[in-house]
């Protein structure tokens, strides 16, 4: 069984940012149906959340609700996020959820990233903003990211395109993981790096030699 979760971060009811994410999480589901595997679909909608992640935020303790979200995410073979945009960027919100996510949780996970706004001028949002912060937390983003503006969703047949694109994209990523991705290897590298650095009182009295003769 292919589990994925649909993290959302809309906080209007109804929100055309949970529109999106119910679009991708059925285009996703036919894509994996269509390469002969099982699929579960669980959607995280953060707007409820809110209260419990600023209460982690200044407790470092999450409560039953936010934890379950967190687990969810944890066991997921593929994450699907979805964010509006605010400033330009993703939201607040949005971006908290990702914050409390304990280290390692999406190594070598595939995301799909998308996002909406009022108007097709913040579409950049998705490589200048999201990409990079899914590429930090060490997850493999799909090469297609959706963007949705408000007249996107007026009945055209581009945005479908973009979200079919991406959804079998998504699919494609996991039939490669075989359902379940891999351990990043490139984590033991970086902490094996820095497990014995050299003391500062050392850099200073190599400063101070000069460099080797030859």
């Amino acid at each position: 069984m292919t589990r994925i979760v649909v993290v959302s971060a809309g906080l209007s009811v109804p929100s055309s940012t949970k529109l999106l994410a119910d679009m991708l999480g059925d285009a996703t589901t036919r894509a994996v149906q269509a390469r002969g595997a099982e699929v579960e679909v669980e959607h995280v909608e953060l707007r409820g959340l809110a209260h419990e992640l600023t209460d982690n935020l200044l407790t470092g303790f999450a409560k039953p609700a936010l934890q379950s979200a967190i687990d969810q995410v944890r066991r997921a073979d593929a994450v699907i996020a979805v964010t509006p945009v605010f400033s330009a960027s993703y939201s607040g919100l949005f971006k908290t959820f990702f914050d409390v996510l304990e280290q390692g949780v999406l190594d070598a996970k595939p995301v799909l990233i998308a996002a909406t706004a009022g108007t097709a001028r913040h579409s950049l949002v998705l490589e200048h903003a999201l990409r990079p912060l899914f590429a930090y937390l060490h997850a493999v983003v799909v090469p297609t990211g959706v963007f949705a503006a408000t007249d996107d969703f007026a009945g055209g047949p581009e945005l479908a395109k973009r979200v079919d694109r991406a959804a079998a994209e998504l699919a494609a990523l996991l039939a490669v993981a075989g359902g379940a991705p891999a351990p990043a290897p490139h984590r033991a590298m970086v902490e094996d790096e820095f497990a014995n650095p050299t003391s500062f009182e050392t850099l200073l009295k190599q400063a101070s030699e000069g460099p080797p003769a030859y």
